[in-house]
């Protein structure tokens, strides 16, 4: 990695890298200590210092202890360079004498040319010592790096076959946000897999791989706009920007789509629509889970939420849907007084991103409580558009009953579509599905197919959350007139309030 290279020319006694590949790193570190003619040194705590020039490394015995390795760095020869793996992992607790032992050999290295490497999956530097070492950030493999591991396993497979073009396109797209080792396996079980016209097998493995952290989870989805009900003003923005993320549209100068902000009633088809843009604009889906970027130790939190950028970054382009981001972002403005201030220094970090990024990620994010949001989320930069969604109006309705009555296997055509669009005009989508499930086990259950009937039936027997919760949606929707872009055409919303389609009875 260059940045490392440099700061090593450049005399720096202390660097912190931050990476999940200890093997590229140590090569990389290698390869500039040979071109610097430096001399390089590996230390772990199972084997202590070893010298990395020959094939058979000759260890310094009793160095294993993190205090005797740091005793060891004095002894070692000038201009050296001594790489630190998993060190980490004894900073975490207070130790005054190892972070004093610390201190004194950035400030011998610093005397004598020498370089100490710390190599670490996450940050922890204590503020105690945080000022002594510079933290560089190892990046994931780049589409070059990828080509590079995708011919060895070719070469190594003894594969005659001329791969086209979209082929390995599609093999790098689907392995990108990967570690080169997890990129390789992938490569591997694709080489054997008997179809290489298969690039789906990477891109499973990706899912694996990236899903295993909990925070951000690659979603396969068949959703398409199609698949929603309404929404023809939110839709049609998203068609829009179909090509956004194409050659063309940057020659044009169109600047790369932020992403949008979806709040709203619960029910209505948010995160289904979500899941849509990401079809609409063809690019693979990522799922941040917010809550799961909080850890309970000191500067974790902070470490995820770098983590889960420099994943969703390594795919890009993609889209980020952050479902319910009010429920992981919304404690941020009493954050001081409540968890020391981690969360408003996650949100403040995900902010600047979210405002500097150059990436093509494109973000979608859905909230049910907009009150819970800070203010500065809201504003203008952070998202393309902010939009509103509320409850169906009439022709909404009858497009979700088509749809729902269509996806669980039935015909449209055989039910009362327009009288049930109007019998249910206080439901959201979700409740819409749920009477047409009910309709199906009240139809198996006595033997036959479901009629309109039984959706009537099960529509009569739910509350809709519209009438027990009508104050606060009644709320919501005041609160969005003039400060959202609504999700449904106005023209088509006031043809339905005038019907009696879209008004609550608070």
């Amino acid at each position: 990695m260059k940045a490392i290279e440099t700061k090593i020319k450049a005399g720096y006694a202390g660097l912190y890298v931050v990476a999940h590949e200890s093997g590229r790193v140590m090569a990389d570190i290698k390869k500039s200590c040979e071109k610097l003619n430096r001399e390089m040194f590996a230390w772990t705590v199972t084997t202590g210092i070893s010298e990395t020039v020959t094939e058979e490394p000759k260890k310094i015995p009793e160095t294993e202890a993190p205090n005797e390795m740091l005793a060891a760095f004095h002894k070692l020869p000038d201009d050296a360079v001594l790489l630190a793996s998993d060190f980490h992992l004894f900073l975490a607790d207070p130790n005054p004498v190892l972070y004093g032992m610390l201190k004194d050999a950035v400030e011998h290295g610093r005397a004598h040319g020498k370089v100490l490497i710390v190599l670490a999956c996450r940050k922890v530097l204590p503020p105690e010592i945080e000022r002594e070492f510079t933290v560089v950030e190892f990046d994931l493999p780049a589409r070059a790096d990828l080509l590079t591991i995708l011919r060895g396993i070719i070469k190594s497979a003894d594969i005659k076959q001329t791969m086209a073009q979209a082929t390995v396109d599609g093999l790098i797209d689907g392995a990108l946000g990967m570690t080169s080792i997890e990129a390789e396996n992938a490569f591997a079980l694709w080489a054997i897999s008997g179809d290489l016209r298969d690039t789906s097998i990477v891109a499973d493995e990706k899912a694996t791989a990236i899903s295993k952290g909990g925070m951000i989870e690659v979603v396969r989805t068949g959703e398409t706009l199609e698949s929603i009900g309404g929404l023809d003003a939110l839709k049609a923005w998203i068609l829009r920007r179909e090509k956004a993320f194409t050659p063309e549209a940057q020659k044009y100068g169109l600047p790369l789509p932020k992403g949008i902000l979806m709040v709203g009633v619960p029910g209505t088809g948010k995160s289904l629509t979500a899941k849509a843009v990401a079809a609409a604009l063809g690019r693979p889906l990522l799922k941040l889970d917010a809550g799961k970027l909080f850890g309970s130790l000191v500067g974790q939190s902070e470490a995820n939420a770098r983590e889960a950028i420099k994943v969703a970054e390594a795919i890009a382009p993609c889209v980020l849907w952050i479902d319910e981001i009010e429920k992981g972002f919304g404690g941020a403005k009493s954050s001081n007084s409540t968890d020391g201030g981690t969360s408003a220094r996650v949100f403040g970090s995900f902010l600047t991103w979210m405002q500097d990024k150059k990436s093509s990620v494109c973000v979608v994010a859905t909230a049910n409580d907009v009150s819970q949001l800070p203010p500065e989320f809201l504003r203008k930069g952070r998202f393309d558009e902010m939009f509103f969604v509320d409850l169906p109006n009439e022709s909404e309705r009858a497009a979700i009953w088509d749809i729902q009555i269509r996806a669980k296997g039935r015909d449209p055509k055989k039910f009362k579509v327009a009288e049930l669009a109007r019998a249910s005009s206080e439901c959201t989508g979700a409740e819409i599905e749920a009477a047409v499930v009910e309709a199906l086990y009240e139809g198996f259950a006595e033997n036959r197919e479901p009629v309109t009937a039984d959706i009537s039936a099960a529509l009569a027997a739910q509350v809709p959350l519209s009438r027990t919760m009508g104050e606060r949606i009644g709320a919501l929707q005041t609160w969005a007139k003039g400060r959202c872009r609504m999700a449904t055409a106005a023209s088509a919303s006031d043809a339905s309030t005038k019907g009696g389609g879209r008004k609550i009875n608070l």
